[in-house]
């Protein structure tokens, strides 16, 4: 019976196919330096490209490199639980595909490791993104750490999903049941002795981001909400705190009347309906978010689906 190996790499893959090739050989040539005992998963998420059949090409040149490639797109936070629920390195590495986390940083990650920690983070000395999509990461984490009330479960914008767990972290991230998941969160929450190294970020080794404003915009919305219910609370107290202006409001028009017969203009009311009408649909939608993955995760779906694997 084969022995588990010490190391395993784990790398969700979409849309790919001219980095694979660098992936690999980068992944090898630091991770050799550490053991000869280690497995790279690749999870190929199903994209649209010819990145699977780059994938099988390494497979077949290194029995170390195993692949899966899921039934379809199930996103990137599905494809790193994929990876690590096939990883069985005693160290587990999860790093993207795109070579903006470099493999140099291996051997840092392992010596906090075996200092005690189950999980070390990395944290960007400079992130290598345009402008908006900088921007947008550090509006999201403010109102997320505002939202997220356990300080043990607050981010930061400058950790990535680079990062090692121990097989223990590993056991623990596999029990997590959630349908909607965000791989930091996770960690987050599963708590276990953290520490962090400084990487430099490097740029994209080729193409573009698949992160339009939309999927960032609802990687955002799925972040906060399934990691915190204190937006339903919040329009709660605005929901009084309006009451409350509605009324004093409402003794200073009686009050207008009575002295000087004043009546209200079309103007103001229909601000107030519209303004009203608005405040409502929002608490609603923001209610029907959170019914809505009640229903997914009731749904018990599998997270994903495999529908090829190689070399495992």
């Amino acid at each position: 019976m084969k022995s588990r190996p010490f190391l395993s790499i784990v790398s969700p893959v979409y849309r790919a196919e001219k980095i694979v090739d660098e992936l690999v050989l980068r992944i090898r040539e630091e991770a050799v330096k550490i053991t000869p005992d280690f497995e790279i998963i690749l999870v190929e998420d199903c994209g649209p490209d010819n990145s699977w059949s780059v994938i099988q090409k390494n497979c077949e040149m290194f029995p170390e490199v195993k692949a899966i490639k899921l039934s379809r797109n199930f996103g990137q936070h599905f494809a790193i639980t994929c990876g690590l629920d096939y990883a069985e390195g005693d160290y587990v590495i999860v790093m993207d595909c795109d070579l903006q986390d470099n493999p140099i940083y291996f051997k840092d990650f392992l010596k906090q490791c075996k200092d005690g920690y189950d999980i070390v983070y990395s944290i960007k000395s400079v992130r290598n993104h345009n402008f908006f999509k900088d921007a947008f990461a550090g509006i999201f984490v403010k109102i997320f750490n505002y939202l997220i009330e356990n300080k043990n479960n607050k981010t930061d914008s400058l950790i990535g999903s680079y990062s090692m767990l121990s097989r223990k972290a590993v056991i623990a991230y596999r029990s997590f049941g959630d349908y909607q998941r965000h791989y930091l969160m996770v960690l987050r929450w599963i708590g276990f002795d953290s520490t962090s190294i400084q990487i430099q970020h490097e740029s994209r080794f080729e193409g573009k981001s698949s992160y339009t404003f939309g999927k960032l915009m609802h990687h955002a919305l799925n972040g906060i909400t399934s990691q915190s219910d204190k937006l339903l609370r919040l329009n709660v107290s605005f929901g009084i705190i309006l009451s409350i202006f509605a009324f004093i409001g409402i003794i200073f028009i009686l009050a207008g009347y009575v002295t000087h017969g004043y009546l209200s203009g079309w103007a103001s009311l229909i601000i107030t309906v519209l303004f009203s009408t608005g405040v409502l649909l929002t608490s609603i939608g923001i209610l029907g978010i959170y019914l809505g993955k009640t229903f997914e995760q009731t749904k018990n779906r599998p997270k994903y689906i495999v529908n090829k694997q190689l070399n495992f």
